[in-house]
């Protein structure tokens, strides 16, 4: 045949894809794009959002970006899945939900700095609120090492997600027995328990007291926890024991040492924690109950991870 060269066919069949075995690197590569996470990125904001920040009586600035649609804080405790970025006055972002792994995350609330609570109940389920903390209702001039520098005033970008009633502390099968008597006490120790405790890179304190029967948390996760907390002089600043039923808390959203340590133990299980003051409230305390620079302990049974 005039002008046939071996090969030539069969090279020109696998770059058009049509012989089987062979790729096209187009296909191929579109595909690989395909199946990469996608960044979860803020939504829409408003056409006649305001751009100018209202000021409230406690100093916060906000402005909304998107108006809610659903409901909002009421002046009860709830749970808040949000969406949200966080960033210093020279942009360095400190905290964000969004990115290829985005998830919202939970948070109490009641829980966390002044201003973050005040900003959540300025928000509703669907909207989105763009908010200016002044140190006095963030980190003050304790700061939150390495990340948050003294003094300095925080930028959110906040996406009210959901809004739900807290859940009633579950019944579980195999949890911990509280011990009888005028309130409920902490549940049996381990007879082979150590006494010594261990200490981890942060400087975080912890023994095992009861050996886990379940699964363990993680950082975004919530858990049901009795536990009772204490200085150390001994004087008791929170406990659920009194109560009678555990409390209910997003890992992510309580303490450094409390993150940390809830990890280290899992359902049916009980831990004691020595949290130093820098996984603590640091220099700043936490009024009238922890003063600054405080060592905290804790003595936590984790009823249900969920």
């Amino acid at each position: 045949m005039m002008g046939y060269r071996p090969g030539v066919l069969l090279f020109s069949l696998c770059v058009c894809g049509s012989l089987i075995g062979c790729t096209d690197p187009a296909a191929e590569k579109a595909k690989a794009e395909s199946q990469r996470p996608k960044a979860v990125l803020p939504g829409p904001v408003d056409s006649d959002a305001p751009e100018e920040f209202t000021t409230t009586e406690s100093g916060l600035k906000y402005r909304v970006r998107r108006k809610s649609v659903g409901r909002k804080i009421e002046d009860k405790k709830l749970t808040a899945s949000v969406h949200y970025r966080g960033w210093l006055d020279d942009g360095t972002l400190f905290d964000s939900s969004y990115g290829t792994a985005g998830a919202p995350k939970y948070f109490e609330t009641e829980s966390g700095i002044p201003g973050w609570v005040e900003s959540l109940k300025l928000v509703g389920e669907g909207g989105m609120i763009e908010v200016e903390i002044p140190p006095k209702l963030a980190y003050g001039e304790v700061g939150a090492a390495p990340l948050i520098p003294p003094n300095s005033t925080l930028h959110f970008l906040i996406e009210m997600v959901k809004l739900t009633d807290p859940v009633a502390p579950p019944e579980m099968a195999g949890a911990p027995a509280m011990k009888d008597g005028p309130v409920h006490k902490p549940g049996d120790v381990d007879a082979d328990a150590p006494e010594e405790f261990t200490k981890t890179a942060s400087g975080l304190k912890y023994r095992i007291r009861r050996k886990a029967t379940g699964r363990s948390p993680t950082a975004d996760g919530r858990v049901y926890a009795h536990y009772r907390g204490w200085l150390d002089n001994g004087s008791v600043f929170d406990t659920t024991y009194d109560l009678g039923h555990p409390n209910g808390f997003a890992v992510n959203a309580v303490i450094a040492g409390w993150t940390e340590g809830l990890q280290l133990t899992g359902e049916g299980g009980m831990i004691e924690l020595e949290i130093p003051s820098e996984l603590g409230y640091k220099a700043a305390g936490a009024p009238p109950k922890i003063p600054p620079n405080a060592t905290l302990h804790f003595l936590i049974e984790i009823v249900q991870v969920q």
